[in-house]
């Protein structure tokens, strides 16, 4: 919403038509003033989304090249059991819950931020993610572990449980995890600044194949589609 609202500003009033490469390459570079590549490509990709769908439907005859930056390739990041511990004591509440139940279920961030009480079966252990919530398109049962079903009930126990979803801030569901407060929580906790909630999910898979989880059972509990993304 906050880039159609500034793409909005730099692009209202001009015909489809004329909205070319160099167009494109004058609002990246003002991008690049304040944001970074990465964020900058996640601009042009809103760009590229609605010129896409205008050519689906025969208002744009070809849509143009869209000038996207090369992104560093990152390390994939992951911590220590201590070091989840340490974080987790730092973390305002419901981050810290939200954080214990990603490293237990090794769910997106999206499918934790998103999870209602209609994807819980407490008594079977189980969680469910729809098809039009995974990345694969496929469902997902995630089972729930002690650390996972403790989570649950802790959030029932907060009277939660009238609410549709799981984890909420004053009432009402958590939309971004990447705050100012997860920031500070992993300077005092002595972890790299660059470590994302994302990365919760890489530390999950990694306790898993140290643990001796077969790479097949891992692959078919973290929904990926194929073997690539696990190995």
């Amino acid at each position: 919403r906050v880039r159609l609202i500034w793409l909005t500003e730099k692009l209202s009033g001009k015909p489809i038509t004329t909205i070319t490469t160099d167009e494109l390459l004058t609002i990246r570079k003002e991008l690049l003033t304040t944001r970074a590549p990465a964020t900058a490509n996640r601009f042009l990709a809103i760009v590229s989304a609605v010129l896409n769908y205008a050519h689906s439907k025969s208002q744009l005859a070809a849509v143009p090249k869209i000038p996207y930056l090369p992104e560093p390739k990152d390390r994939f990041r992951w911590l220590t059991r201590p070091q989840a511990i340490a974080l987790i004591a730092e973390l305002p509440e419901h981050l810290a819950a939200m954080t214990r139940f990603a490293l237990a279920t090794g769910l997106r961030r999206a499918n934790v931020t998103g999870m209602t009480w209609h994807n819980i079966d407490v008594e079977r252990k189980i969680a469910w993610v729809w098809p039009d919530e995974a990345k694969a398109g496929k469902p997902i049962a995630v089972p729930l572990n002690a650390d996972a079903l403790e989570v649950i009930r802790k959030q029932q126990e907060k009277n939660q449980r009238d609410a549709r979803y799981v984890f909420t801030y004053r009432k009402k569901p958590v939309l971004r995890t990447t705050t100012k407060a997860w920031v500070l929580a992993l300077e005092r906790a002595a972890i790299d600044p660059g470590f994302t909630f994302h990365d919760l999910r890489h530390t999950w898979a990694s306790w898993h194949v140290m643990g001796g989880t077969p790479l097949e059972v891992l692959r078919q509990l973290g929904g990926w589609a194929d073997m690539t993304m696990v190995l």
